[in-house]
């Protein structure tokens, strides 16, 4: 199967953001119960690229409880190394103990698809994470400290099981 070019990706992963950002102008009532967030990751370097799309929606069922979906894409190559595709979705539940805090449960599944260059080989898995987190929230900004507890150091999309995050709703 041949592998999508760099830009096909780009516009795909464009497309289903925009999908995300057009939820809230029709689905949003004035209680605002749903809420919509995500990330954008741009990283350029000397033979190093690493573009990122992640949009989320959630749900609050009251002003302590929030759930939610999201959606990750990844491009991710390394110059005379390895290319790589990483795709996925999330389930999100949040807490809110007291309005400052947020405490979280994220279940991530992502497809990696890598080749690397030179090579026939290709290294291609599903990487399964569950986070739990907790965070300082002010207004529609969380900031905190997340760890994947099915964290494996040989299979894994990232380096270690403890990740900060920045949520942002609106």
């Amino acid at each position: 199967m041949k592998k999508p070019d760099f830009f096909t990706v780009c516009k795909n992963l464009f497309c289903v953001f925009g999908i995300f950002l057009a939820i809230p102008v029709f689905a949003q009532s004035e209680d605002k119960k749903f809420q919509i967030g995500g990330g954008l990751g741009l990283n350029f370097g000397s033979g190093f690229t690493d573009l990122t799309v992640a949009p989320s929606v959630i749900y609050s069922f009251n002003r302590y409880v929030a759930a939610g979906v999201g959606l990750q894409g990844s491009y991710v190559r390394v110059r005379d190394n390895y290319e790589s595709y990483i795709y996925g979705g999330s389930l999100i539940a949040l807490l809110a103990p007291v309005e400052q805090i947020q405490v979280s449960a994220e279940l991530e599944q992502l497809r990696v698809n890598t080749n690397f260059s030179g090579t026939e080989v290709d290294d291609n898995f599903w990487n399964t994470a569950l986070y739990l987190g907790v965070g300082y929230r002010t207004q529609n900004v969380t900031v905190g400290i997340r760890y994947n507890v099915l964290y494996r150091e040989s299979r894994s999309v990232y380096s270690e099981p403890f990740m900060p995050f920045i949520r942002v709703y609106f």
